[in-house]
């Protein structure tokens, strides 16, 4: 009997604990700056990964990293790499599809290749270094840099 009240209670615990919040969620933010095509691939990997296990994710590109971001992207953001036939600006797209996820570019990364925000794909915007700075800084963030 003792058991049962135990579990009972322990049941009544957990119910009225209620849904995690927003702010109970993990963020993470990857930030993004190798121009080589397996690093960025393997970062979208891992970022995903975060996500399907409940993180939400920030994707920060800079430099030549950035250039997967691009609607006229370079053939190594949008080429197949193996196992799985994905390629960097492919995954990219498909983390920006879940629930929780954004990604930017860094600031000076669309003036100094002399481009506009309409060249970035859909739902890729342009960093507010100070926004960006805050979330860094935030509680409860990890980072992870490629």
């Amino acid at each position: 009997m003792k058991k049962h009240v135990i579990a009972m209670l322990s049941a009544l615990a957990l119910l009225s604990a209620g849904p995690a919040k927003a702010e109970d969620t993990m963020e993470l933010i990857t930030i993004l700056t190798s121009p080589n095509a397996q690093t960025q691939l393997m970062g979208m990997v891992l970022t995903m990964q975060a996500v399907q296990q409940g993180a939400g994710a920030h994707i920060l590109l800079c430099g030549d990293a950035a250039d997967i971001a691009l609607k006229d992207a370079p053939a190594a953001a949008t080429a197949p790499q193996k196992p799985k036939g994905m390629s960097p600006q492919g995954l990219l797209t498909k983390i920006l599809a879940q629930p929780q996820t954004s990604a930017e570019v860094c600031a000076i990364y669309l003036p100094n290749k002399g481009l506009d925000a309409s060249a970035l794909l859909e739902g890729i915007t342009v960093a507010d270094p100070k926004v960006m700075a805050g979330r860094l800084l935030a509680d409860g963030v990890r980072i992870i840099s490629f």
